[in-house]
This record gives structure tokens, sequence and C-alpha cells, in this order.
């Protein structure tokens, strides 16, 4: 089975997360940037549904490269009720692939696809979504982790 890599990133608070806090089932998702509408759609689709996600043991951490005040605006702005992770070198990223090439609007630039990793406590990936939909994706994460339970 492939491990999640070992970490260590800031939360928007300046707290250090990493693998040690991986209990029962974690959810790592990351997205582009803070406060663009697609990532504001996914992040509020998994606020709303967090209580469902905590009855199924399933924590929640948003990665990408804004930073601590980006992030912790962001929160604010969107009542987010899970923590946002700092990679701004990307190196957590890249070390899983979901930091690449992309397209978007016809330019070619380097920069986070949209991807989820489901991860037991023993940073064993038990799932992962590539290119997620932002609108779609929680549906698809409840049906999973309902299946699963």
């Amino acid at each position: 089975m492939e491990k999640f890599p070992e970490f260590e990133l800031e939360n928007q608070d300046g707290e250090k997360v990493g693998n040690k806090d991986f209990e029962g089932k974690t959810v790592i998702y990351f997205y582009p940037k803070d406060n663009t509408p697609g990532c504001t759609t996914q992040a509020c689709d998994l606020r709303d549904n967090l209580g469902h996600l905590n009855e199924l043991g399933v924590k929640v951490y948003g990665v990408n490269g804004d930073s601590k005040r980006k992030h912790k605006n962001f929160i604010e702005k969107n009542d987010l009720n899970f923590d946002l992770l700092v990679d701004e070198d990307f190196g957590l990223a890249e070390s899983l692939g979901v930091y690449r090439m992309k397209k978007v609007f016809g330019k070619e630039s380097k920069g986070i696809v949209r991807t989820t990793f489901l991860v037991d406590e023993d940073s064993n990936i038990l799932k992962r979504w590539d290119n997620v939909k932002a609108k779609d994706h929680i549906s698809e994460l409840k049906t999973y982790l309902e299946e699963e339970a």
C-alpha cells in the first residue's frame, strides 16, 4: 500500500500539523488557491458536511501554497471549521505529484492540481482522487466513506 509522505506543515495559526495528527481516517485535499470560486465551493461543501464526516471518523485538512494570513482570511470569510495547511514551497504537493504543469484558461503554468487523499492513522493512502471537480466532489467522497464504513 502506498504511504503518504512524512510531513510537517504549519496551519493558519502557525501550529505544526503532520502525520502524527492522523487518527482514524484523514482527508487531505490539495486545492489551487484561497478565495477563488471553485476552491471556495469545495471548502464550503466540506464545511457543510464536516459533522457527517466526523461521525464517520474522518478529519479534514486543506493544503496549498498560500500563506497563513491568506488561509486565516479564507477561513474567517467562509466560516471554515477545519485547518488549512501552508505548503509555500510546494514540497509536499510535489512529492505527491499534485504540483505540476496545467492549463488554466488556455495558459500553461505550474500549480496545484485539485487532488484528494484519504489516509489512515499509519499514513497508508486508502484512496486518491485526481483532477477533482470542486462542485460534486463532496458527494463522491461521502459515498465512498459510507460504503467503506
